[in-house]
């Protein structure tokens, strides 16, 4: 069943709705996950339609799976292996990554135990002031973790969370042109909100890692036009 993730006109409107959010940067913790932030939403919460935000999950994993089970070795040597999904938790009883136990409020990939998780309430609170962009691009981007995982040293930015938005807007981007999600018009701002709501400005993180709203959405941007080819 196809999904509709309205994509279209992102690369045109977003760039002017970035300008107006800009942020600090911050460097990634060291440590065992590469994580989103809590996020820094502001607004009135609308009722959240839990079915319809799992089956926007469920599509969002299938969609952005397939997309690198089917285009990885057109990139990249060696073969593709799908990351395993543990999906939502809440608080501290997700799964823990290298000892540690999980975050509340968090979404994160798991390089040891080669997984991604999420935190249900990080996403309904998205879901509830953002839209249905918000589960794509969460789980795009830490898949974008999983793949950089599967990459040589020297494939990998120094600047990795950035990347990570770049190949979350080329699978997003190629999940759309693949028939596997349906873009529509009208979305732009859900993501240019979701990135700038990622953007680090929290107490447990260093500067100079995920980027600021503008950082992020000029990445997520580029994938979106170049392809994987263009974040690598």
């Amino acid at each position: 069943m196809l999904r509709r993730l309205r994509l279209a006109g992102f690369a045109t409107t977003v760039a002017v709705l970035a300008v107006a959010c800009g942020g600090t940067t911050s460097a990634p913790p060291a440590g065992t996950t590469t994580a989103t932030p809590e996020a820094a939403t502001t607004g009135t919460s609308a009722p959240v339609d839990r079915a319809a935000m799992r089956v926007d999950e469920e599509t969002a994993v299938k969609a952005v799976d397939t997309y690198w089970r089917t285009h990885f070795s057109e990139h990249f040597d060696g073969q593709y292996k799908s990351p395993r999904v543990e999906g939502s938790y809440v608080g501290a009883n997700g799964p823990s990554c290298g000892g540690e136990p999980s975050v509340p409020f968090n979404a994160f990939y798991c390089a040891p135990g080669d997984f991604l998780a999420w935190d249900e309430q990080l996403m309904e609170a998205g879901y509830s002031q953002i839209g249905d962009a918000w589960i794509y691009l969460i789980i795009a981007h830490e898949w974008g973790h999983a793949i950089q995982a599967r990459l040589n040293r020297d494939q990998v930015s120094v600047q990795a969370e950035l990347q990570a938005d770049c190949l979350a807007g080329a699978a997003l981007q190629g999940a759309a042109k693949d028939g596997l999600i349906e873009i529509e018009p009208g979305d732009s701002e859900e993501l240019a909100q979701t990135l700038a709501a990622v953007a680090d400005d929290y107490p447990w993180t260093n500067e100079s890692d995920h980027g600021n709203a503008q950082e992020r959405t000029s990445a997520f941007n580029t994938g979106v036009q170049g392809g994987v080819q263009a974040c690598a």
